[in-house]
């Protein structure tokens, strides 16, 4: 009997975390899970990053960052809205287009400032 509720209270929670808005799923993910989800920031689509697999090549290699942007704001702005820097950029402005959260963008600035 023990397991058969474990069963259910296992179907209940998988019910429940799909039925939740994407929104609050986001929330709750780090920013590593964020930088390297294909529904979310996707940065793996055009950056090679360290842990990641099937990089794009599109964009600059995420390495060395704090080096690049000793200042985070500096790098938190460029994944907020690259075309401020760079009008003719390929990299969607996350902030400006809504793409991403505030939340989730300070979460990935604050990963890819690691690297």
């Amino acid at each position: 009997m023990k397991k058969r509720i474990s069963s259910i209270s296992a179907v209940i929670t998988l019910a429940t975390l799909f039925a939740m808005p994407v929104e609050l799923v986001a929330k709750e993910m780090s920013g590593k899970d964020l930088t390297f989800d294909r529904k979310l920031g996707n940065c793996l689509a055009c950056h090679m990053i360290s842990g990641g697999s099937q990089p794009g090549n599109i964009g600059p290699p995420l390495i060395a960052m704090k080096a690049r942007y000793p200042d985070v704001a500096d790098l938190r702005a460029q994944i907020h809205d690259a075309t401020v820097a760079n009008p003719n950029t390929m990299m969607p402005p996350f902030g400006r287009h809504n793409i991403l959260s505030a939340d989730q963008i300070d979460k990935i600035t604050a990963f890819i400032h690691t690297l």
